[in-house]
This record gives structure tokens, sequence and C-alpha cells, in this order.
């Protein structure tokens, strides 16, 4: 069969597309805007609802809720967060093992609330499960248990080569890493469900309505001024397009493929009975899980960037290019060689946003009620969850309702970070950068060498993702 290729994703694909909400009437007011209909801005909608009924909050949404990262993500809803290790240097180790607690405790967070509001989104929380395949991930593995355990993670378990087989048969698997404190679910179904529990507390969402600029009080759009004491943005990949934005956060395109539903006989062989999300150490790292309807959704970056930070604005730009799909492929059946006949149902990308120093960040500007959270690197299932929580609190803050509480004390709140290099240079360091984590896992792979290819570790220093 043919594989399906672009479309947004896989995921409303199988679940269908949104009935569209009516665009901005007009120009109007509100208590809050909200910038973004993905996971950040309707979480953050909902918790400050929540807690202020009597607020006015209007959603604006350029395209439909979860155009975004939020409908197109591999559906890992776990506690890593972009740029803990920069934050414990920062602020202290205490601190960011305050800020990992806390995104322990978020993956539990979005568990509740979906069984709150009725949120069926395939949700099956089986922990992740990071796997090593050659000598120099292993000591990557061992070293990022180790760190791990440091900041906190006392329920993470590392599992020799036999124990990991016996939960996933991974190919060459050497050994793992597995934390309890992960869930796969199905992200359409999550960001539709959440979008609808929002709209029955009454904030007001507006679909098709680009926000073209921000500034203080005022989001622009061309069909009308929303003018607000508080303006957030939650646009993550998509922060480019914004007047001003250009370079604030680079859009990194990651892409995906799934396969058809497998038989009994290859889940036999495989395992996977725990439905753990799956990864793995290379620098170049894959991820992958097992879907409630028994198919492997596996992702990576594939061409990371798209010059002049170009976003995936249309369906057709969500396609994935065929040597993008035959480089996921190579990662399934290398991982899991019965799957060299399994057909390949459906390929699609998407864009994350990357601030420069690869830190993740929840922020209010209380001088001019500007607010912004995201720059997850691909983090952002659960983490938009924490900062949406904390926006809420900041907000909450400044108006005077409470005072300071454990979310706002967190390290990364009103973290800044400087701007992205102009082009060409923000164009050659990123395909540079990933020519080189590539190059260093084939040399990882040929050589068995047991320790990380100097490569990769220049890669990182000059990045600034370490």
């Amino acid at each position: 069969m043919n594989t399906v290729n672009g479309g947004i994703s896989f995921w409303y694909a199988q679940d269908g597309a949104p009935v569209p909400r009516e665009p901005l009437p007009g120009d109007s007011s509100a208590d809050v805007c909200i910038v973004g209909g993905g996971y950040t801005g309707l979480w953050t909608a909902y918790y400050l609802k929540k807690a202020v009924p009597f607020l006015n909050i209007t959603v604006l949404e350029a395209r439909f809720c979860g155009y975004g990262a939020s409908g197109r993500n591999g559906g890992w809803l776990y506690n890593g967060i972009a740029g803990r290790d920069r934050y414990a240097r920062l602020h202290g180790h205490d601190a960011a093992v305050r800020l990992q607690q806390a995104m322990n405790d978020t993956v539990d967070e979005v568990v509740r609330v979906a069984g709150e509001e009725k949120i069926d989104a395939d949700i099956h929380k089986g922990g992740v499960l990071e796997v090593a395949r050659t000598p120099a991930q292993l000591q990557r593995l061992k070293d990022f248990h180790s760190v791990e355990i440091a900041f906190g993670e006392k329920d993470r378990i590392l599992l020799g080569a036999r124990e990991t087989a016996e939960r996933v048969h991974v190919s060459g698997a050497v050994a793992g890493s597995w934390t309890p404190h992960g869930a796969r679910l199905h992200p359409v179904k999550l960001v539709k469900g959440l979008a609808a529990a929002v709209e029955a507390l009454g904030v007001t969402v507006h679909e098709s309505t680009p926000v073209t600029e921000i500034r203080p009080k005022h989001a622009v759009t061309p069909y009308g001024t929303v003018r607000a004491p508080y303006i957030l943005r939650c646009t993550e990949g998509f922060t480019a397009s914004l007047k001003g934005q250009h370079r604030t956060w680079l859009p990194m395109n990651s892409s995906m493929i799934v396969t058809e539903p497998l038989p009994d006989n290859a889940w036999d062989e495989i395992g996977w009975s725990g439905r753990e999300t799956l990864g793995d150490m290379a620098h170049a790292y894959m991820y992958a899980q097992r879907t409630a309807d028994n198919r492997i959704a596996i992702g990576g970056r594939g061409a990371p960037y798209r010059y002049g930070s170009r976003a995936a604005t249309t369906a057709d730009t969500a396609r994935t290019g065929p040597a993008t799909v035959e480089a996921l492929r190579e990662i399934l059946i290398r991982f899991f060689p019965r799957l060299d006949g399994a057909q390949i149902a459906h390929a699609w990308s998407g864009v994350l946003g990357v601030p420069r120093d690869w830190c993740a960040t929840a922020t209010l500007d209380r001088s001019t009620g500007l607010g912004w959270a995201g720059g997850y690197v691909g983090s952002g299932v659960a983490t938009s969850n924490l900062a949406a929580r904390t926006l809420r609190d900041l907000i909450q803050q400044d108006s005077g309702q409470s005072g300071p509480t454990d979310l706002t004390a967190l390290p990364w709140v009103n973290h800044k970070v400087r701007k992205w290099e102009p082009e060409p240079l923000r164009w050659l360091g990123i395909h540079t950068l990933y020519a080189a984590y590539r190059r260093a896992d084939r040399l990882e792979a040929a050589t068995h060498t047991p320790t990380t290819a100097r490569l990769a570790t220049l890669a990182d220093k000059i990045s600034g993702r370490h």
C-alpha cells in the first residue's frame, strides 16, 4: 500500500479533523488573551478559569487547536524537561531537584485531569524505557541513569540486556534505564478533549485567527485586535512568525512514521506488553510508542531546520521527505528486524521550539503584562502542563490574588536567553550540528568504542546544549 504523507499527522487521520470554530469577529477585550491553541495555551486557559471563574479569557489560534506540535508529537507524556542541568548550574542543585520533582508530579497531574474531565486519550502509564545498543551508548546510559538518580529519581531502575529484552525485545540492546514517570497517549485525543473542556468552562476560543503582532495589552490579528491586561504567547515552534520574534526560538523539525497494526505473532516476539514509551541513547535519538491499536509510531530528526525559520504552516510542508521516511524505517527495522516487511501507514512532520540555550521557560513580565512559555525542545506534552500552572500562579501573584507559590519559585521561571544568530549562520549551525551527531553515531557503531565520539562532544559545546 502507499504511505500517506503529510496531512497534519496520523493522529488526525485516525481521529478526524475538528469542527472549525469561528474566527475573531472584530476588535474585542478580555482579562487574559492567550495566543496559541496548543497544549500550553489550552492548559493555561483551563487552570486560570478553574482558579478564577469570572475571568474573561480569549484564546486565539491561527489554524485550529492542536494544529502544531500538540497534534503531531510522539505521544510521550514524560518527566523530561529541557535545560535542567543548566538550571542546576545557575541556581544550584536543590533548585533543579525541585524542578525535576515538579515534572515527575506533572505526569500524574495530566493523567488526573484527563480522568476528571473524561478525556479518553488512550493514556497508559507504562513508564519510559531508554535503551543502549553500542558500548558508547551504554556508557552514556549509565551516566544518564546516575544523573537522574542524583536529581531525585529514586524509583528509576537500571536494566541489563536480559531485563531490557523482557520489557521490549530491541535487537542489540545491551542495557536500559526505566522510570515510572511516563505514559503513552494519543496526542490529538488529548488536545481535542482539552479544547472542549476549556470551552465548557466558558473560555472563548477563536480559530483561523493568526496573530501577527503581540505588544503590551494588544494581540493584533487581520480580523481585529484583542486588548487585555495580560497577553500570553504560547506559540512554541511558530513563534518566529510573530513580528519581532524571528530569532527568539528556532523552529526545529521532527518527523514521524507509523506502521499498520501489527499481528499478534509480531508482538509475541517484540514483547512491549508494558507499553512503555521507548527511546535510545544515540546522539540523533529516536522516540517511539506502541499505540492503543497495536501500531508502532516512531520519530526522530530528519531535515532539522528550514532556512529562515520557516515553520510547517501548510499541510504540504508537513510532508516528510523520502530520505527521512527511509531513515526512520531503517531505525524501525534495526530495532525490530522482525518488521522488515511491515507497511508504513503514515509519515508526517512538525516543528518544536528551541531557545538558543536549549532551556524551557515560563515567564511573566510584570511591567508589560506580556507572558510566554515554551522552548520545550521536544518535551512539551508534560512540560506544557507545568508551564500553564506556573503562568496561572504568576498572573494570580501579579494581580494580588495570591502570593508566591512553589511553582513560581522554580528556577526556570523568568529565565532570559539571547536570540539565535541571523541567517545563514542559523541554518549552517543547525545542519552542521545534526550532521555531526549522525556521523558520531555511525562512528560509535562501527568502532565499538566505549567513549562518546569527540565529534558529538564538540557539537554539544558549540551548540550550547550542555
